[in-house]
């Protein structure tokens, strides 16, 4: 089986975001939908929809598609904003004006104070650079400053700035969050990705239950339908017979009686197959024109599943695996912030370049003074009561504890792949089985049948067979599902297509 809808849409996220890339993602992302509305377009009124179909249409225009599909943009704008995290920042910032008219307390020669009356204006403008560095914390940066300074009432103007000025800043013993975004945001992203095809998968699993729900709301419509003309058929020859005295009246009225079974019946799989498409309509988002009509799966996938292909496949490709991995790291993350949130902390900073003042704004750039600026900022808890400690031995708990929890998921996720894989197997084979048995039931009936209207076969016998014959094709229909549903269930836990011996992405 093909999927109709592939993760092309996603492949142009690592070279840019908006402009060429995004026009290209939208037309990647149009083009099965319209391969498929083109094919549904192209097949003949009333013809019925194949699960291939049903899925492909629940891929692109169900609710939980769209849902999945936005939350996998949103987890990509997140780490484009991490990435532009790690790359230099340039930044212009300004008090343009600064304006200021009030009385302002001045220290007079003798140390006394006057409350003066002032009018001035105190702009500036800056333009810097700054590059953090994920490996110590730190960040380097270039900055250029220009100021002004006018007094309104002595009608004074002078002008003052840092032509140049190079820097870095530079923590110590303290939490370093880029580094550790560093580690844990590409595996967070990787994971997203993962998501998003089980989350597909699961599409697939939810909409195939319903597509099979709604097939044997059919499969029962057409059975009561078949039984109800049969038995009124067998009802119409009974009547002659039992008026030549060749039938009782008991298995006369117990004919009548199976008409009467055979409309209920037929009433009630008219209200399931309402119910069922309605549920399958609103979840896969079909239209009111959508047909209804659904055709039986024939063939199934020829490989079996190698239950050491599905492990490695599913230790390589799944979210779980990802998320094990990120969660450790979490707890990690955790304890190193406890300890550098708690600890001593210092912080040097240091610039230097060249500044000067004058009373014109060409002049600052004309022989500049040195700039220089160190300076070493620290704490260093004496007293604190148990807390930093406290916050450090909660952390190591968290993550002892987060380690218990992913060895216990990595058994369970190892023994539900292995698990799944044979049951799959298994329901290929059973799926042979209900097919024969239908067949056979289905032909034995249709010999009863025969035999009744000749008179050589009673109406318990007449009954008994139409009773295994509905049980066996209801029985097919349910291996058809489950052998499906199991089908999806394996490519959403190793997110592997066995039939061309790929990944899903």
């Amino acid at each position: 089986m093909k999927s109709p809808d592939t993760f092309i849409q996603y492949v142009w996220y690592p070279c840019g975001s908006g402009g060429r890339a995004g026009l290209f993602r939208r037309i990647a992302a149009l083009l099965p939908l319209a391969a498929l509305a083109l094919a549904l377009a192209a097949q003949p009124a009333g013809q019925a929809l194949t699960l291939s179909q049903v899925v492909g249409l629940a891929q692109q225009q169900s609710i939980a598609a769209r849902q999945a599909r936005t939350t996998l943009d949103t987890r990509y704008w997140e780490w484009r904003s991490f990435q532009a995290n790690l790359r230099p920042q340039l930044l212009l910032t300004g008090n343009l004006p600064d304006f200021t008219r009030a009385y302002q307390e001045v220290i007079q020669p003798d140390g006394t104070i006057d409350f003066q009356s002032v009018t001035i204006n105190n702009s500036g403008i800056s333009l810097g650079i700054s590059q953090p560095i994920a490996a110590t914390g730190g960040s380097i940066f270039a900055s250029t400053l220009l100021q002004r300074f006018d007094d309104f009432d002595r009608k004074n103007t002078l002008y003052s700035g840092r032509p140049l000025a190079v820097g870095f800043t530079q923590p110590f013993f303290t939490y370093n969050a880029l580094k550790w975004d560093k580690r844990i945001e590409p595996v967070r992203y990787r994971e997203s990705q993962q998501l998003y095809l089980r989350e597909r998968e699961d599409i697939n699993y939810r909409t195939a239950g319903l597509f099979f729900d709604l097939l044997l709301a059919q499969v029962n419509l057409e059975m009561a339908n078949s039984n109800l003309s049969s038995n009124d058929t067998l009802y119409k020859i009974a009547l002659e017979r039992e008026a030549v005295g060749k039938l009782s009246r008991n298995d006369l009225l117990q004919l009548q009686l199976g008409v009467l079974t055979a409309r209920k019946d037929a009433a009630a799989a008219r209200q399931g197959l309402e119910t069922a498409w309605l549920a399958l309509r609103a979840y896969a988002g079909l239209t009111a024109d959508t047909p209804a009509s659904l055709s039986i799966p024939g063939g199934i996938p020829e490989q079996e599943a190698d239950e050491e292909i599905a492990l490695e496949q599913a230790w390589a490709n799944r979210p779980e695996v990802s998320g094990f991995e990120r969660r450790r790291l979490e707890a990690e993350q955790a304890v190193a912030r406890a300890r550098g949130e708690t600890g001593i902390q210092a912080t040097l900073e240091a610039t230097f370049g060249w500044s000067n003042r004058a009373s014109q704004a060409g002049d600052i750039y004309q022989k500049p003074q040195d700039y220089e600026s160190v300076r070493l900022q620290f704490t260093v808890p004496i007293v604190d009561w148990g807390r930093a400690s406290s916050r450090r031995e909660t952390a190591e708990a968290n993550r002892e504890l987060v380690a218990a929890a992913i060895e216990q998921g990595r058994t369970n996720f190892d023994q539900e792949a292995r698990t799944q894989v044979r049951l799959y197997n298994m329901l290929r084979e059973q799926l042979g089985l209900s097919f024969e048995a239908d067949s056979i039931a289905r032909e034995r009936y249709q010999i009863a049948k025969e035999r009744f209207v000749l008179g050589n076969l009673s109406i318990t016998d007449l009954n008994l067979a139409l009773q295994e014959k509905d049980r066996a094709r209801r029985d097919y229909i349910s291996a058809l599902r489950e052998f499906w549903l199991s089908y999806y269930m394996l490519r959403s836990l190793t997110l592997f297509d066995f039939e061309k011996g790929q990944k899903l992405f």
